[in-house]
């Protein structure tokens, strides 16, 4: 096993939210240098002053840095850990810097999408178009070798130093091996998957359900109940995955049912916190409102039901979701229309 700093190689993260964090920490321990990208200077001056990032303390081999082009000079490898919504965006500034050359191993567990008119008809149904983050990696730079790391991550666990797994999926062996070589230790295991698509799918997925199984437990309805929703909610999750195009095997892993469980049942999940909130009446714009760190699965709810529109699938768990959000149910409604879905065969994608 390699002892402290044992690489001498400067890495790269992208965002400082409770991930990336805790992700520079982990890399910290492995290699030389790791530079710690903050959008703004502010952000940057009082992390290299205080060494805190909420419940973090920094590394003192992190540098965090405002200049992504020294970032991409420094760095061969890059981990991007930002909310989807500003991707792309980071991307676009990004790319300019990027050679061949640079590998991406990104740990954001969203969409994003663009949503155009079939016609000049405004009463037509829209067409909505989604974008894993390799994808939005592949469309805007030249970068080839392309990864995501997925699975359970509470990152205040993570900074705890408690035990945790997860997992590097890539198309390509050696993004893999990088990942292992920099991240695996005594404490934090690090598994390999040839299926980046379906692997990232698992990570965007499972936070629908983590807001679901949050509002089982704001209605203290029962861990019954709450291991009847996540069940239901991965055969869901896989039925979408199928419909997209992926394979099942990922998410009977540490990326899918793993990561499901440790956010379905951890008040560490913002997703699931999400759904305690809403259970106990709050109003969903004022919980987005007083939460640090973006809840991907909101967003991932909304673009989903819009997919469906257009593809021939059942989606019961996030339509209902979309209803509670949008305020066009109650959460006791949706619980007790749930109940009365009528479900047929219990699993039928391994079929």
């Amino acid at each position: 096993m390699a002892l402290k700093n044992t690489y001498k190689v400067t890495v790269g993260v992208i965002g400082t939210g409770n991930f990336g964090t805790a992700l520079a920490n982990l890399l910290a321990e492995k290699c030389h240098r790791v530079l710690l990208y903050a959008r703004s200077k502010q952000k940057a001056l009082q992390l290299n002053q205080t060494r805190k990032n909420g419940y973090h303390n920094i590394a003192d081999n992190v540098k965090i840095i405002t200049d992504v082009s020294f970032l991409a000079e420094k760095c061969n490898l890059i981990f991007p850990i930002v909310p989807s919504i500003n991707f792309r965006e980071m991307m676009k500034n990004l790319s300019p810097y990027l050679k061949p050359y640079h590998v991406l191993i990104h740990g954001t567990k969203g969409f994003d999408f663009n949503k155009s008119n079939k016609s000049s008809n405004p009463l037509k149904e829209s067409i909505i178009q989604i974008f894993t983050m390799s994808e939005v990696i592949r469309q805007e730079s030249s970068v080839v070798r392309i990864g995501c790391i997925a699975g359970p991550n509470l990152s205040k666990e993570i900074a705890s130093k408690m035990p945790a797994a997860s997992v590097i999926a890539s198309e390509f062996d050696e993004v893999i091996n990088l990942g292992q070589k920099y991240l695996k230790s005594d404490r934090f295991l690090v598994f390999g998957s040839n299926d980046l698509m379906s692997t990232e799918l698992c990570g965007i997925l499972k936070n629908i359900i983590a807001v679901g199984a949050g509002t089982i437990e704001g209605m203290k309805l029962g861990e019954n109940a709450k291991a009847l929703f996540i069940t239901r909610g991965m055969v869901e999750m896989v039925e979408i995955t199928k419909a997209m195009g992926g394979q099942v095997e990922p998410f009977l892993g540490l990326a899918g049912i793993g990561d499901l469980i440790a956010t379905c049942s951890s008040n560490l999940s913002r997703n699931y916190t999400v759904g305690v909130r809403l259970a106990n009446g709050e109003k969903l714009s004022e919980i987005i409102h007083s939460m640090r760190e973006v809840a991907e699965g909101i967003k991932t709810i909304d673009i989903i039901h819009e997919w469906s529109i257009n593809n021939p699938i059942r989606i019961p768990i996030t339509e209902t979701l979309y209803k509670i959000i949008h305020e066009e149910i109650t959460v006791e409604e949706a619980h007790t229309y749930m109940m009365k879905f009528p479900f047929t065969s219990e699993i039928k994608f391994l079929n």
